[in-house]
C-alpha cells in the first residue's frame, strides 16, 4: 500500500496527501515539501465551499484564513466580537449566515471576481491601521504629524 501523508499544516485534521510531496531525512529529522501548496490549499477551499451540512470550526478558520482576514477583522465585517469568532472555530458553533457569508466570499474570491477581491484586500490593509497613534510635533513654528503603529489594545 502507498504511503499517505497526514496533512495537518493547513489546521485541517483530516487531509491526506497521496502523492505531490516529498519526505527527505535530515539532521532533526524528517523533513516534508509538499508541492503547490498554495494550488493544494485553493483545490481545499474549493472543495469546502461545496461541502453539504455546515462547516466545522477548524474548516471555517482555514476559509478564514484564505481570505487572509484575522478573527477580528471577520468579526467586524459580520458585526461579531473577534471572541465569537474565535469561539465559533474553537467549538463548531459557526451561526449559519456567517457560514454561508464566508462560502459566498471564498468562491468569489476563487472565481476572480475582482469588486470582491479589492474589498477583502482593503480590509486586510485598513484592519491593522485601526491601532496607530498620530504624534504631533512643533519644530520651527510648524506642526509635523508622525504616524506609528501601536499594538493591539488588551483587556484588563
Amino acid at each position: 500500500m502507498k504511503k499517505q501523508l497526514h496533512y495537518t499544516a493547513c489546521g485541517l485534521d483530516n487531509v491526506w496527501l497521496e502523492n505531490g510531496f516529498t519526505v527527505k531525512s535530515s539532521a532533526l529529522g524528517e523533513v516534508v515539501s509538499v508541492q503547490d501548496a498554495d494550488g493544494l490549499h485553493h483545490l481545499l477551499a474549493m472543495t469546502l465551499v461545496q461541502k453539504p451540512g455546515l462547516l466545522t470550526g477548524k474548516e471555517f478558520r482555514f476559509l478564514r484564513v484564505q481570505l487572509g482576514l484575522s478573527q477580528e477583522a471577520l468579526g467586524q465585517l459580520l458585526d461579531f466580537s473577534e471572541n465569537a469568532v474565535s469561539l465559533w472555530e474553537r467549538k463548531d458553533t459557526v451561526p449559519l449566515t456567517c457560514d454561508h457569508w464566508l462560502r459566498m466570499c471564498v468562491l468569489a474570491k476563487l472565481a476572480g471576481n475582482t469588486k470582491v477581491a479589492d474589498a477583502l484586500e482593503r480590509i486586510k490593509t485598513v484592519q491593522p491601521l485601526v491601532y496607530q497613534k498620530y504624534v504631533v510635533k512643533g519644530v520651527q513654528g510648524r506642526r509635523t504629524v508622525s504616524v506609528q503603529r501601536q499594538p493591539k489594545p488588551t483587556l484588563a
